[in-house]
């Protein structure tokens, strides 16, 4: 795994590209809020560099690979790039290029729980850690999280897709799942609440470090390259923050952040330079 250097930067930065840069990007196997912020986001990036580096378009690709398939988007499937975890696993023996500027000021690490209404009753009455542990957490084969809450020590059922996810909840295979504040509204609405009896918990926030960067194939540098020039600009104008508060502005209020029960958990497999985020709620706020 290869973190963006400001050497290539400086390269690739002072070439302007001749004709339309075509930018194959995988945005599948995520729900459809991220979907629509991150090629935002990938958007924004392209038209900030649009004198240094030309034209553009993005060719989006929205199919799913399941299980370790997700692992060849880029080294097997042939896409230029795509938006995952820093540290992902499923990328660890591959050469990517990652650009480590995050996205959403670590929205996807404030995890709420969706949950079977009959069960609201017991999940308001956890107040710590220990009590969540007693409780079994479904999530979907080969998805990051799965490895971080089994080394927090929880019971996890990794099985089946995100399609069938809130059926094997309804049906009790396991009690909970837990999303991203930054895609857990609509997660709910398009499909949890499409089966019965299922509701998004009030009580509980979960956190850990959990920031969305940039993995570009390690043949395309002149694209990374354009990639951290462009997070770096919309950084420094402000554009991230605007695309931000569109998008999530009002997700503390929304959500209620401020008084749930806060549990925080850590995330051994993130890299260093990410270890220092922690919790911060204001933060979120526009």
């Amino acid at each position: 795994m290869l973190t963006f250097s400001s050497r290539s930067e400086n390269e690739a930065s002072g070439v302007r590209h001749r004709g339309k840069t075509l930018v194959d990007f995988w945005n599948g196997n995520r729900s459809e809020a991220r979907q629509q912020y991150e090629r935002l986001v990938l958007e924004a990036v392209l038209e900030a560099t649009g004198a240094a580096f030309g034209d553009w378009e993005i060719q989006e690709s929205l199919e799913d690979y399941p299980g370790d398939t997700e692992s060849q988007a880029l080294s097997g499937k042939g896409h230029d790039l795509l938006v995952t975890i820093a540290g992902n696993q499923k990328f660890a023996d591959d050469d990517m290029i990652v650009v480590p500027h995050p996205l959403t000021k670590n929205l996807l690490g404030y995890r709420v729980l969706i949950i079977r209404e009959e069960d609201a009753e017991a999940f308001a009455a956890i107040r710590d850690v220990a009590g969540l542990q007693q409780k079994v957490h479904g999530i979907p084969m080969t998805w990051s999280d799965a490895g971080i809450f089994r080394e927090n020590g929880f019971e996890v059922a990794e099985e089946g897709d995100f399609n069938d996810i809130f059926d094997r909840l309804a049906d009790g295979r396991f009690d909970y799942s837990a999303f991203g504040a930054n895609e857990v509204l609509g997660v709910f609405a398009n499909r949890a609440s499409l089966r019965e009896g299922l509701i998004m918990d009030e009580n509980l926030l979960l956190f850990y470090p959990f920031p969305l960067v940039f993995y570009v194939r390690p043949d395309k540098p002149e694209l990374a390259g354009r990639i951290h020039t462009g997070m770096d600009a919309i950084v420094a104008s402000g554009r991230l923050d605007e695309l931000f508060n569109e998008y999530y502005g009002n997700i503390v209020e929304e959500l209620n952040l401020p008084n749930r029960t806060l549990i925080v958990l850590d995330n051994p497999l993130i890299p260093e330079e990410y270890r220092h985020l922690a919790p911060n709620i204001e933060n979120l706020n526009p």
